[in-house]
């Protein structure tokens, strides 16, 4: 779809915010005390994170590409995919629909933030939390190994599933083909021409995306939580030994609580 930069910051503003409140909202209703969701277990997780990124997905990836996450926007720069100059504005847009979708979620779930007095059931729905951190600098240290292992394969797995999902489509090699024939598949004449060879396969792959989501919040969630989907680490985790390549841009939000 051919719009302007300012559509495509206005998306990923708005897609961002959607997977914060899908999949952080999902994390609250789960931890804080007197939701109808409480205690519903980890899938339920698993299904709002796999949710807040298919439907984002479904709905903007055909307008900004629906990076919505920091390191998707800097993967596909250096990859020579994205242009450098539309990094910062991104990454602005993103930071921003995160800051906006959290607050929202507080918003909804004051009143069971209210109710509860577990501190790391509240710190887990603005951020991550490491199961192996006790307090002591022993379990500094072996947090700080695990979660970066756990958050390395993570992430590793999401950037690497996902660029071959979507750049390596069912009906990709039919837009190399048709390069060849004089046919750009970016713009509307090619699309027309070709569209009907690979729009299957391009919605099959944002589909995709949020079962990927989903399966790696099921296998690699448990040890830090679903943070390669998210930057939504506090300072605090960080110095305890918590997820590397994750920072809290929300430490602020707390404060609506008291």
């Amino acid at each position: 779809m051919d719009v302007t930069w300012i559509v495509k910051y206005i998306t990923e503003f708005l897609g961002t915010a959607i997977l914060i409140i899908l999949g952080n909202g999902a994390v609250a209703n789960v931890e804080l005390k007197g939701t109808k969701g409480h205690q519903s277990g980890w899938l339920v997780i698993a299904v709002g994170y796999g949710m807040g990124v298919m439907i984002p997905a479904l709905m903007f990836g055909n307008v900004s590409g629906n990076h919505i996450n920091p390191a998707f926007t800097l993967g596909l720069a250096i990859s020579g995919l994205f242009p450098w100059a539309q990094v910062a504005p991104y990454i602005i847009a993103q930071l921003l629909g995160a800051i906006f979708g959290q607050a929202l979620v507080v918003a909804s779930h004051r009143p069971y933030y209210l109710q509860t007095t577990n501190s790391n059931a509240i710190l887990g729905s603005f951020s991550t939390i490491v199961n192996t951190d006790d307090g002591s600098k022993k379990s500094h240290a072996a947090s700080m190994i695990n979660g970066f292992v756990n958050e390395f394969i993570g992430s590793f797995i999401l950037f690497f599933a996902a660029m071959a999902m979507t750049k390596n489509y069912f009906g990709a090699e039919v837009v190399k083909y048709a390069a060849t024939r004089g046919v750009d598949a970016t713009q509307i004449q090619g699309k027309v021409a070709i569209g009907s060879h690979i729009n299957a396969g391009l919605a099959v792959a944002h589909l995709a995306l949020g079962f990927l989501v989903m399966a790696l919040v099921t296998s690699l969630g448990g040890p830090t939580g679903p943070c390669q989907h998210q930057f939504l680490v506090s300072t605090k985790e960080i110095q305890n030994g918590g997820m590397l390549g994750c920072q809290s841009y929300l430490q602020f939000l707390p404060v609506l609580l008291q």
